[in-house]
Order: C-alpha cells, then sequence, then structure tokens
C-alpha cells in the first residue's frame, strides 16, 4: 500500500487511514491521551542521544587554510570524521554567537 511518507527519507510509507489516524491523534489536548498501559521509564543509563535524528546536511565546497584542515585531522580518529569536528565548531561558535 502507498501512502504519505513517514520520514523525508521516505524509508516508511503511510497509509491515508493511518496518516488521518496520526493526525486525530496529533490534535488531543494532553490531558485527554491516556498512557495507563505504557510501562514508565525508568532507566535510562543504555540510551542513546540522536540516535533517530540526522540533521539535514548540505554538500557544498569550502576552501579552508591547510593549517586549519591539518589541526582538525590531527584530533580526528586515524584522521576521519574530521569534518564532523569543522561542523561542531562552527555550530558551536553560532550558539555562542547568536542565529541573528
Amino acid at each position: 500500500m502507498k501512502g504519505e511518507p513517514l520520514r523525508r527519507d521516505g524509508s516508511e510509507h503511510l497509509t491515508p487511514e493511518q496518516a488521518g489516524e496520526l493526525e486525530r491523534l496529533a490534535s488531543l489536548p494532553e490531558e485527554e491521551i491516556d498512557t495507563r498501559d505504557i510501562p514508565e521509564q525508568r532507566d535510562w543509563s543504555g540510551a542513546r542521544r540522536g540516535l533517530f535524528f540526522r540533521p539535514v546536511k548540505q554538500q557544498l565546497t569550502l576552501r579552508l587554510d591547510a593549517d586549519l584542515v591539518a589541526w582538525f585531522k590531527a584530533r580526528a580518529p586515524e584522521g576521519k570524521g574530521y569534518q564532523t569536528g569543522v561542523n561542531s565548531a562552527l555550530r558551536a561558535y553560532v550558539e555562542q554567537h547568536g542565529s541573528d
């Protein structure tokens, strides 16, 4: 059965009935949602943050000074994943200086 994509990447599809049910449930006020049959989670020690969230990335070409690239590569395991370090540094800068 084909339906509307649940995720942006199209990994799962909803039937029109499922999409309608989700919309109906989303419109309910908090006090009308019955969660009595859902067990309370008390132990979060094995939880992993961001496991299902993947931010939208944009591929681009960026010219950086060679010493900056070398610095990030030297701090990345086996020189891999240094671009994630660059992204994290840029995000920290934006958070510190505001997004205006």
